[in-house]
């Protein structure tokens, strides 16, 4: 069975391809499909995102798909940047230039004032059209510096228990990261559905 990653985001397909290891079931992403219809991100949450992409890929290709949408929210920041965590700034910066502008925003707050979240809101809808949603968080704060070449987006500069993102290798976040949980559990609900397919 194919199912469509709702990405064309590299770092993402690799960690879904890590942690969604599924017998029989080949994962592909919108470049492999020759998807390039503009998706309008017009919802306010993650969840309504990740719904809005999850569908609309799925009219088209008639494929089960899987979207994701995540963010980085700082309370010290009334919850920003989050759903513009990927476009934070301006649509053309790299997101070493977004983590410093957050960092540069984030001058002299004491670190109980830097608390902070990754949220992802992962949809699955299958073949038949059905949609199921799941949201985790990692909690976490915001460092004062730039720190280590790891992961992607404004993993240099989020801790969780004084280790950086940054630093660490995507098999050891897989365990704590906000999108590894949430992948965890679309993979439980995909296992069942196959059991129930099959039996």
């Amino acid at each position: 069975m194919d199912i469509v990653v709702a990405t064309n985001n590299h770092h993402k397909l690799r960690e879904f391809n890590r942690l969604l290891e599924l017998d029989d079931i080949n994962l592909l992403s919108l470049k492999d499909e020759n998807y390039n219809d503009y998706i309008d991100e017009s919802g306010i949450t993650f969840k309504e995102n990740s719904k809005i992409k999850v569908k609309q890929v799925y009219l088209k290709l008639k494929k089960p798909t899987i979207a994701d949408d995540s963010g980085l929210e700082i309370d010290f920041l009334n919850s920003e940047p989050g759903v513009y965590s990927a476009r934070y700034g301006g649509e053309d910066l790299t997101d070493k230039e977004r983590c410093f502008i957050i960092l540069d925003r984030m001058k002299g707050v004491v670190k109980k004032d830097r608390s902070a979240r990754f949220r992802c809101c992962i949809s699955y809808i299958d073949e038949k059209g059905v949609i199921y949603q799941v949201e985790e968080t990692c909690e976490g704060y915001i460092s004062e510096n730039y720190i280590g070449e790891n992961g992607f987006g404004y993993d240099p500069i989020f801790l969780v228990d004084d280790v950086c993102f940054g630093l660490i290798r995507g098999s050891q976040k897989d365990i704590i990261s906000h999108r590894g949980k949430a992948i965890r559990k679309i993979k439980k609900y995909i296992l069942e559905k196959v059991v129930e397919k099959n039996e």
